[in-house]
């Protein structure tokens, strides 16, 4: 087993980590207030376990909010997200570049005990990943090229409710993946964990989803977060089995997310290794994140046994992290459920994506954010 990493995406010039600000960060930035909730870090998580804890944050509540989070993503700063290199625990400036340019850091010398990392081509890797113990064999590579996903080009509902997601952790931008699903609210979505928070570290700030993005076009407009939410696991040790991330987003023109894009149900506990698609904007070689991409197959146990997770046969790239995995599919209507995301790939196979199952503890963050 090697690293696994995050298929989160962002942007940043070498002058940014040497002190320089950063092309996506030149607006001063914005710090949001937490907001607790009654189930907030409720008790100890258990890595590969159960927890019911959810952690909850405000995100732009007032409509000068709002204005402010759409106006810091010009087209100029979603274009400039790029992938730049899979960077593990690195710290300081040093590292940051070492890994950004793809050279031998102090975690690839030899003899040194590979660990798993989020599968994040992080833009300078400003904010610290989380490293756990990794079984023999493992070791850190650049991700691969090989293609295993497609372009969706079917069009259906599908394509209306998945989209990017743009936000800012740490002072900088970053891209993932997500999608709309059905909710009390009719405004939830659904992505990774560590796309709403850095597991320990920082909530996202200038969080906005873009559902039907396709090629710089935003056909249904921009939605900002209103309330963000993710599994306690997630937030108190950035636990793999629970990188879920549910964000209930503000209206837009007095319409309803759902009422503009629809839908996709949604559900917990179901069998496993089931047959799956996968949906996400993989935007590092040989994508370019502007189209949407899938892959299809049967989900299988995490082998390693490091998680609960079930992994899927594909080879998107970063930018794909929160990226629904949907079963049942129907691919005439475009239609299906959702049991799991994108969130991590094991950097000796970096063939399968990995993806948290839907169980109890997701049941119980989707209670609490469909009705926020």
């Amino acid at each position: 087993m090697t690293s696994s990493l995050p298929l989160l995406l962002g942007a940043v010039l070498v002058a940014g980590l040497l002190g320089a600000p950063a092309t996506g960060t030149t607006a001063p930035e914005h710090r949001q207030t937490s907001h607790g909730l009654a189930e907030h870090l409720a008790r100890p998580a258990t890595p590969g376990g159960d927890d019911t804890g959810v952690a909850g944050h405000t995100g732009a509540e007032n409509s000068a909010e709002q204005r402010r989070v759409l106006s810091y993503w010009t087209p100029r700063r979603m274009a400039a997200a790029a992938p730049i290199g899979l960077l593990g625990p690195v710290t300081g400036v040093l590292g940051a570049v070492t890994g950004l340019l793809g050279l031998k850091t102090s975690f690839e010398t030899p003899g040194a005990r590979p660990s798993v990392v989020r599968l994040a081509a992080r833009p300078g890797g400003r904010s610290a990943v989380r490293s756990v113990k990794a079984p023999p064999g493992a070791t850190r590579t650049r991700y691969g090229v090989r293609v295993g996903g497609a372009r969706w080009g079917a069009g259906g509902q599908v394509a209306r409710t998945t989209g990017r997601v743009f936000m800012t952790l740490g002072g900088t931008d970053f891209v993932c993946s997500a999608s709309s699903v059905r909710s009390a609210n009719a405004d939830l979505v659904v992505t990774a964990g560590h796309c709403v928070k850095n597991g320990t570290g920082a909530w996202a700030d200038n969080w906005v989803f873009v559902p039907g993005y396709d090629r710089g076009r935003r056909p249904y407009g921009q939605f900002t977060a209103r309330r963000m939410f993710v599994t306690g696991a997630w937030a108190r040790g950035g636990d793999d089995s629970h990188d879920i991330g549910m964000v209930a987003v503000n209206p837009r023109g007095g319409r309803h997310l759902a009422e503009v894009v629809g839908v996709q149900d949604i559900a917990f506990d179901t069998a496993r290794g089931r047959q799956t698609h996968g949906f996400g904007f993989p935007a590092d070689l040989p994508y370019d994140g502007e189209n949407l991409v899938f892959c299809a197959g049967t989900v299988r146990d995490d082998p390693h046994g490091q998680t609960s997770d079930q992994g899927l046969r594909c080879d998107m790239t970063a930018g794909s992290s929160g990226g629904p995995w949907l079963s049942g599919f129907d691919p005439v209507t475009g239609h299906g459920t959702v049991t799991s995301v994108s969130s991590f790939k094991y950097s000796d196979d970096r063939g399968t994506m990995y993806g948290p199952y839907f169980g109890e503890t997701a049941r119980r963050l989707y209670a609490v954010a469909q009705r926020s």
